[in-house]
Formats: C-alpha cells, sequence, structure tokens
C-alpha cells in the first residue's frame, strides 16, 4: 500500500516528519510549532508523511484532511527502513532529538541523501539543568555541562544537517558556550501573524480575572501553578478578594485537580476549548515560570491577544529583555503578586503593556522573511550536502559511532522481539 502511495508522488519533494508525539496544536505550544512547520513545507509543495511511534489521541491535528499522509511506526524495527526505501524523502525533520537517536542511523543508511533537520522545540538539557538547579540550588552552569542529556543533545544536533532553534538565547548558548558551527543551525522562532490596529480586542474595563495556561505534562507549567497557589494567590487575594485565578491546561493530574478552590478564587479549568477566547477575555496573564528553556508560547499568545503578563526573567527568555517586557517582571513571590495588583488595577499602566506587547510580536515574530530564508537554505544544502558534511567533521565522527552502537543495539532488540 505504502509503494502505490508512494509511486504516485515521486515527482513530488518529500518530507519525513518522526515525530515525538502527534501534534496537538490545542494542548500545547509545541503542537502549534509542528503544525506551523508542516503548513510552511505545504505551502512550498512538499508531499509530507507525518511518522511517530506514539500513540493516536481524541485532540490530534487531523492531518489527513490537510493532505498530510500519517503513518505508525516501531522502534527497534526493520519495517522502518523499508518504509524509507519506499518514500524515498528529500528531507527528515526530527520533532526532538530523542527521534533523532532513535532513528538518524536508519536515515544515514536508507535515505543517506536526505537532508536531516532537527527542530529542537526548546533546549531539553537547558530546562532539565534549571530544573536541578532550583531543586538543589545549584548554579546551573555546572549542571549544564556535567549532564548525559547535555552531551546526547549537543551530539545530535552535530549529527543533523541544520537544526531549527527557537530562542535566540539557545542560539547564542550553542555558538558561545558549545561553539556549534553557525552553519548547522537556523533560529526560527515562533511565527504569528501581524496584529492589526483595527482587530478588535476586549478593552481593560471588560476583562476581570487573572489567567494561567498550560500543558501540565510539561514540569515548569506544574511547578508554576503549585507556586502561585501555595506562595502567591494567597497574596493577591488579601489585595483583592474577589479576584479569581482561572488556570487552563491539557493533562491534569489528579494532584492539580485537587488544587481547585473557588472559594478563594483558584479555579482548575482544564483543558480550553479555545485557548486564544480564554486569553483574550483575561486582564492579566500570571505565569511565575521558575525554571524552563525556549520561548513560551504563553506569553506569545497573551501578545496576540492584548493580555500583559507577569512573569519571572526565565518566561520572557527568547522574547524580550526584563525592562521591556509587556507587563511586569519579578523574581520573589511577594514582588510577583504585588506587581500582578498593580497591573490589574492600573488602567494607564495596562494600556501600556497592552500596546508594547502588539509591538514586540509585530517587530519580532512576524514572518519577515525568516521561512523563506529557511528554504533558501535547505536548498543550499542539498545543493553543496557532501561538502556542507564534510565540513562538519564532529558530526561525521559522531555519526560513525552512534551507528557502531546503536546499530548492534537495535539489532538485538530485534531479535529478542522476534523471539516472543
Amino acid at each position: 500500500m505504502d509503494s502505490l502511495i508512494f509511486a504516485e508522488i515521486s515527482c513530488m519533494k518529500r518530507l519525513l516528519v518522526i515525530g515525538y508525539v502527534w501534534p496537538e496544536p490545542g494542548s500545547s505550544a509545541a503542537g502549534s510549532r509542528m503544525m506551523f512547520l508542516l503548513n510552511s513545507f505545504k505551502n512550498r509543495d512538499y508531499k509530507i508523511c507525518f511518522a511517530t511511534t506514539a500513540s493516536r489521541t481524541a485532540y490530534m491535528a487531523d492531518l489527513e484532511s490537510l493532505g498530510i499522509t500519517t503513518k505508525s511506526i516501531r522502534l527497534n524495527d526493520s519495517s522502518f527502513d523499508r518504509f524509507l526505501s519506499d518514500f524515498k524523502p528529500d528531507v527528515v525533520l526530527f520533532d526532538r532529538f530523542m527521534m533523532e537517536e532513535q532513528f538518524g542511523w536508519r536515515v544515514d543508511d536508507f535515505a543517506p541523501k536526505a537532508i536531516k533537520v532537527l527542530d529542537t522545540e526548546d533546549l531539553h538539557f537547558l530546562r532539565k539543568a534549571r530544573e536541578e538547579a532550583w531543586k538543589k540550588k545549584l548554579p546551573e552552569t555546572s549542571l549544564i555541562l556535567d549532564s548525559d542529556l547535555t552531551k546526547r543533545e549537543i551530539a545530535s544536533i552535530y549529527r543533523c544537517d541544520l537544526s531549527l532553534i527557537i530562542s535566540d538565547f539557545e542560539m547564542d548558548l550553542l555558538k558561545n558556550q558549545f561553539n556549534i558551527p553557525f552553519s548547522i543551525l537556523f533560529y526560527f522562532p515562533f511565527l504569528v501573524p501581524e496584529i492589526k490596529e483595527t482587530e478588535d480586542l476586549p478593552k481593560f474595563k471588560e476583562r476581570g480575572h487573572f489567567l494561567t495556561i498550560g500543558n501540565f505534562k510539561h514540569e515548569p507549567n506544574r511547578n508554576s501553578v503549585l507556586y502561585l497557589k501555595e506562595m502567591i494567590w494567597p497574596l493577591i487575594r488579601k489585595e483583592l478578594p474577589k479576584a479569581e485565578l482561572h488556570i487552563y491546561g491539557a493533562y491534569e493530574s489528579a494532584k492539580i485537580k485537587a488544587l481547585h478552590h473557588p472559594a478563594s478564587g483558584f479555579q482548575i479549568k482544564g483543558r480550553a476549548a479555545d485557548s486564544r477566547e480564554v486569553m483574550k477575555n483575561a486582564r492579566i496573564c500570571i505565569a511565575p515560570l521558575r525554571f524552563g528553556a525556549g520561548i513560551k508560547g504563553k506569553f506569545i499568545e497573551a501578545m496576540q491577544c492584548g493580555t500583559p503578563s507577569v512573569t519571572t526573567p526565565v518566561g520572557t527568555e527568547g522574547i524580550a529583555s526584563s525592562r521591556e517586557w509587556p507587563g511586569m517582571v519579578k523574581t520573589e513571590p511577594e514582588a510577583i503578586a504585588k506587581a500582578a495588583v498593580d497591573l490589574y488595577l492600573n488602567e494607564k499602566n495596562w494600556q501600556m503593556a497592552h500596546k508594547k506587547g502588539v509591538e514586540i510580536i509585530n517587530e519580532r515574530f512576524t514572518d519577515k522573511g525568516i521561512s523563506g530564508n529557511f528554504f533558501e537554505i535547505l536548498e543550499s544544502v542539498k545543493a553543496k550536502l557532501q561538502s556542507h558534511r564534510r565540513e562538519n567533521f564532529t558530526g561525521a565522527m559522531l555519526k560513525h559511532h552512534q551507528h557502531r552502537s546503536t546499530y548492534f543495539m537495535a539489532k538485538f532488540i530485534e531479535e529478542k522481539n522476534r523471539d516472543k
């Protein structure tokens, strides 16, 4: 069946996406990011196949309706090799470095001329190091350099022909601290439509509560909600006895659900049917993130909806400096609570923050040639693929060692599974 389908599209450029999960644009910023990338390739006449080992979900995007073929694949199974040989991808996009670890060596063997692109989403090693640093009250720098996760993710970046980096902070980190060649990195942030001056958004007095939003599978989001519940919301509620905090997010655990307490205005709302709708009706977005990485999609959406936000320096990273932030940036719970109350009550400051958010979106997160530049670079890499790879000797060396170790382990597991 696959051979028949692929024969029909043999004249088209082909993209194979190896996904960590099925994209859920309504559940996470990562899902929205993936849909943007898929549509970008589709708009340039690529035939796309999205393949993943993950189970299908009720909230996954309907890729077939967009003309995107889907494929369930298995780890450590040679059926993937046959699939690759049939599909003959021109580009393979790995959704997070773990997918490159599992399938990259197979792509090297069975689609050696395919350009390997890694979408990092955020730097996982940076996020995990910050989480450990917060828990152990240690500097993050030493944890980053000593982490096995750092070595794995950096190795994956080297093994790919191009890696998409979502945050300019992370671009600088990779180039300056890890000395990764600029030629294998591409800055590709969240890109959203320009906000028009005529856009009709609810005004200050038409909004009336605080909001936080985020997928609860993501540890920084869970931690932020617990921080709000235990240390920040009681201080806000003391100053604003009738205020409400609406907490939205997919995949809330029993522990998160148990935080629901309408009497104190702390309301767990679950998955948002329309995240933009709930965001644009909130007066303040509050998310005191104590660790994390990448760009936080909740703040991009808040600015799109004209909603000022209160966060920490971690929340601002890759978006704007604390001084430019469309709202307030603080680090201590008392300061966060005071800033949230002041912004909630002060219409003039709220209007200024609202305006600043629109400016940041229009200046930094609209597609002023970034997508076009990416596809030009992709074509350039394709035209000189052999020399591009030769210049990346570290990547070639890491491919060699990964192939030897992963190949034999995968074959061992495959044979073991066959005997069951």
